[in-house]
């Protein structure tokens, strides 16, 4: 297969470009330190992942904008996935966030091979919704001790935060107001002055206020000592064992990371007029984890925040990425020194300021308005099965972890979209306007009269083993009427009928004629 490499290199608008790579670059360092502690290895990694990916997503990508680096999501789910084999901080634990990125890249690189973009489709729009909630809000709670400056507790969402609430009188007054004071600024600076790189002044400040009044001598903690030059490359020095105990878990994180990506992607592909390659998607983000892996990083994906970044400072080309890959090879050679001083308390507000933003609540509000009576009469409880799937995805996350999670709102997506398609509405017919009239729904339109002795019924749905019950009961009773002599079904909206469903109807004609009524399809 001849793959064409760097595509989206094709019309690069030099002054854009290069403006919007240095802006972006004033993101992501700080943000790629903050997602690095989130995954519980050192914040340079974060930095190490950066080149390779950026370079190789470049080439082998379809998108003229989007930015790949560390997330919040991938790398919380780093940390949950990683720390299942190892401790943080111990040198196996590196060694395997690294081999998680090489392996997520393989599979997104086997997928695209085979044609798999179309997987996206099976996370609707909703359950990825609610599952980005759920993770923001347990990231949040995970970042919380550090603004407090209070020890942070293990468990799930609600775990961690009963424990920060037990040991919120142990909170150190001077890390609180430095990292709160840096939460007013980054949240302020958005709000106010969006064009300026609120992470990178909030970074700046903290460190020149340790380095003024010496606040990590008054109890401040501090990012400490951050290793300088580039990384070392190669492949992670673990066992086939761990390599194998990684792929299960790497299926469901190159899920998430291709799902979030591909959004960001076609978001601002459809502003600037062209088109996505969901398998190019794959091929990008497989070689983007491929290069972050080899180079010590971690897991990285396309990234919404940075992508919004990108295009709204003129990006046209992925030349813009290539100049934040250059800029991120300089910090790591000169300028990591400079980042020691970071107040840990800085970097919890960093991250909580860029999570904030993904607890969508007007979003889950549309989902329960997505609603109206007759959606009600039909489904029950079923009427509103987006807002349901959110709901489950959110609760999954926070109670059992995040792959769980995510998993718990496809199941019951998938569920509900069976549950309704069990029931599907079934309308009588009744005709307007005399004998030349058009066939309506008789409740929609009451004043519409029936045909004596006819009962005429709409089924809205294609007939298959999961409803040919249904259906059937519903033929059953209006036969029932003595004054009905036949039942006919107007099959204009039944695209299908399976074998289950066709024996049905078979067996019930069957039955009516031998009542002296008959079963007419129409």
């Amino acid at each position: 297969m001849k793959l064409p490499v760097f595509r989206s290199l094709s019309d690069p608008k030099l002054p854009g470009d290069l403006v919007a790579g240095l802006t972006v670059w004033a993101v992501l360092v700080p943000e790629a330190l903050a997602y690095a502690s989130i995954a519980g290895v050192s914040p340079v990694v974060g930095l190490y992942a950066a080149p390779g990916a950026l370079i190789l997503y470049a080439a082998f990508g379809s998108s003229r904008q989007l930015i790949t680096g560390p997330g919040a999501a991938t790398a919380a789910l780093s940390a949950a996935i990683v720390g299942d084999l190892a401790t943080q901080g111990a040198s196996d634990y590196v060694q395997l966030t690294a081999t998680l990125a090489i392996t997520v890249g393989l599979l997104a690189i086997a997928a695209s091979v085979l044609r798999l973009g179309f997987i996206a489709n099976f996370i609707s729009e909703p359950v990825l919704k609610g599952f980005i909630i759920g993770l923001a809000l347990t990231v949040m709670v995970g970042q919380l001790p550090k603004l407090f400056g209070i020890e942070k507790g293990a468990g799930n969402f609600f775990e961690q935060l009963w424990d920060f609430v037990k040991n919120i009188d142990q909170t150190s007054g001077l890390t609180l107001l430095v990292g709160g004071l840096s939460l007013v600024l980054v949240l302020g600076l958005k709000l106010w002055k969006p064009v300026i790189p609120a992470s990178l002044v909030a970074v700046l400040l903290g460190i020149l206020a340790v380095q003024l009044f010496g606040l990590d001598a008054s109890g401040v903690a501090i990012v400490g000592p951050i290793k300088s030059g580039l990384p070392s490359f190669g492949i992670p020095d673990v066992s086939a064992s761990d390599f194998l105990s990684l792929l299960g878990a790497s299926f469901g994180l190159m899920f998430i990371g291709f799902a979030e990506g591909l959004g960001a992607a076609k978001t601002y592909a459809a502003k600037e007029g062209y088109e996505i390659d969901a398998n190019r998607e794959l091929l990008g983000l497989g070689a983007a984890n491929i290069g972050a892996g080899l180079s010590s990083g971690m897991v990285v994906n396309g990234s919404l925040s940075k992508t919004a970044v990108n295009a709204s400072a003129g990006a046209k080309s992925q030349l813009s990425g290539l100049v934040v890959a250059v800029l991120t090879v300089v910090t790591l050679l000169f300028l990591t020194g400079l980042f020691e001083d970071l107040p840990e308390a800085t970097l919890a507000a960093i991250v909580i300021a860029a999570l904030i933003e993904l607890v969508d609540i007007p979003s889950l509000v549309k989902l329960y308005r997505a609603h109206t009576k007759g959606l009600g009469r039909i489904y029950g409880f079923a009427a509103r099965p987006d807002f349901i799937a959110a709901i489950a995805a959110i609760l999954g996350v926070l109670v059992f972890d995040t792959l769980p999670g995510l998993v718990i709102g496809i199941v019951v997506s998938v569920l509900l979209l069976l549950y309704r398609a069990s029931i599907p509405n079934v309308a009588v017919l009744a005709q307007a306007s005399g004998t030349d009239g058009p066939f309506l729904d008789a409740k929609r339109n009451p004043e519409a009269a029936e045909v004596p002795g006819v009962a005429i019924l709409r089924v809205e749905s294609a007939l298959f083993f999961a409803n040919a019950d249904a259906v059937r009961d519903h033929i059953r009773a209006h036969a029932a009427d003595e004054h009905v002599k036949a039942v006919v079904i107007d099959a204009e909206t039944v695209p299908a009928i399976d074998v289950t469903a066709g024996h049905m109807l078979m067996e019930l004609g069957h039955d009516l004629r031998a009542q002296g009524k008959r079963l007419v399809l129409a």
